[in-house]
């Protein structure tokens, strides 16, 4: 079977903007919640989230592109350019036909071939908080519709424009599998090159929904924490008084190449895509199947895809939403996939919230670069409950662990699940 190497990452985020400041922050195991200024003032019951840590899009963006781009093609964009130039290779950012710049000049250097590269995105909620600042300014007068409005509201417009920047001529797909989207990307690219479609693919996963709408219409169908007095300790995976999670934003992108393709080219490679797994509880729109065993079974097809077994795994990157009801469903399929041995697990939403469509790309990196460093990130919040019986749940302070697999879980509402195995490469 075909290989397929990770060489690029990039992130944007609230656990910091660089991979190395996110797994610092993962690794110090403390909640990034905040109260979320005008959340309060628009009537919103919840109020906190976990916001995207700055970063200076001029550093990325001219202004007169930065002027067509919404906040989640910002936030997205960025991501993916950090990833290609992680990708680069003797100062080239990483693509054949381009070397860095807005737009893109055409230079003839080695890196990943245009033509045969795809762009495998995953959202959530796409424009959203853009539709809702266009119909809020529109309602009450206060702008004009902009020019750009069409383009922004495309949930497909951030993967557009990172094609168009690096002339990706692959595929260029967009996923919305809600809570799973980032996952399925990530997997979907990687079949789409162990099928020969494409020879290498940005993939991942973006949303910005800490907009009052998005957050007034999660606290509506009872997803979110309503412990707005205590916005640390308001997101707890998997402990015995979890209430809900708590919404983050950002994105994550990962460049996947073959890899054949990328030792030719002298590529760092960060790790592997070894497995994936994708499949639906056909249960119910919001709630998950009660007994895991769909998801459960989606882990194993995802075991099997990387030609591994339970016990070949070093932890597992939950989905842990901090709801109550997602939380012992993953933990009854996590005891099933594991033939009732109780693995090792954390979940990183406990410091950085849920980022919907961007959660499954960012824990993807995050399970990679902790398991190159051999250490579990602590599951912030959690003090005991019910689901350590059936799990080993990483908390306190990271585990020192031996360099292996990881299973990250993605799980959405409508019962979309998806599930990958990510191998680390060895630390230098």
């Amino acid at each position: 079977m075909t290989r397929v190497v990770v060489t690029g990452m990039g992130v944007k985020s609230p656990a910091g903007n660089t991979t190395a400041d996110v797994l610092a922050a993962v690794l110090a195991g403390a909640s990034l919640a905040t109260e979320i200024p005008g959340l309060a003032d628009a009537g919103v019951p919840v109020t906190i989230g976990c916001p995207l840590a700055p970063f200076e899009p001029l550093d990325y963006f001219g202004e007169r592109e930065l002027r067509t781009l919404d906040r989640t093609a910002r936030i997205g964009l960025a991501a993916a350019i950090d990833a290609v130039t992680d990708a680069a290779v003797d100062g080239v950012d990483g693509v054949s036909g381009v070397r860095g710049g807005s737009g893109g000049s055409v230079v003839v250097d080695g890196g990943l071939p245009g033509e045969r590269c795809g762009v495998y995105l995953g959202t959530g909620g796409g424009g959203f908080a853009t539709l809702e600042n266009l119909i809020v300014g529109h309602t009450l007068g206060r702008e004009k519709v902009p020019v750009h409005a069409v383009p922004s509201l495309m949930s497909s417009s951030t993967a557009s424009r990172i094609a168009i920047r690096y002339g990706f001529r692959g595929p260029c797909l967009t996923f919305n599998t809600a809570c799973a989207s980032g996952a399925t990307a990530i997997g979907e690219a990687l079949r789409a090159i162990r099928s020969g479609v494409v020879d290498s693919a940005v993939a991942g996963g973006l949303d910005a929904l800490l907009s009052p709408l998005a957050m007034h219409a999660f606290a509506r169908v009872g997803a979110l924490s309503e412990r707005t007095h205590a916005p640390a300790r308001a997101c707890r995976p998997f402990d015995a008084d979890r209430d809900g999670f708590v919404m983050g934003e950002g994105a994550a992108f990962l460049v996947l190449e073959r890899a054949d393709l990328a030792r030719a080219r002298g590529a760092r490679v960060h790790g592997e895509v070894a497995g994936y797994g994708a499949n639906c509880d056909a249960n119910h729109i919001v709630a998950p199947l009660r007994d895991g065993s769909v998801a459960a079974e989606c882990m194993r097809a995802a075991l099997r895809d990387a030609g591994l077994g339970p016990a070949d795994i070093g932890h597992v990157n939950a989905h842990g939403t901090s709801t109550p009801h997602n939380d012992s469903a993953e933990a009854a399929a996590l005891h099933a996939c594991f033939d009732g041995a109780r693995p090792v697990v954390t979940s990183t939403k406990g410091v950085t919230g849920h980022l919907v469509g961007g959660a499954g790309a960012l824990e993807a990196v995050i399970a990679l670069l902790a398991a190159r460093e051999g250490l579990v990130p602590p599951t912030a919040n959690f003090t005991g409950g019910p689901e350590a019986d059936l799990l080993d749940i990483v908390h306190g302070e990271p585990r020192p662990v031996p360099a292996a697999p990881v299973l990250s879980n993605s799980f959405g509402f409508g019962g979309s699940n998806a599930c990958l195995v990510l191998n680390p490469a060895p630390r230098s």
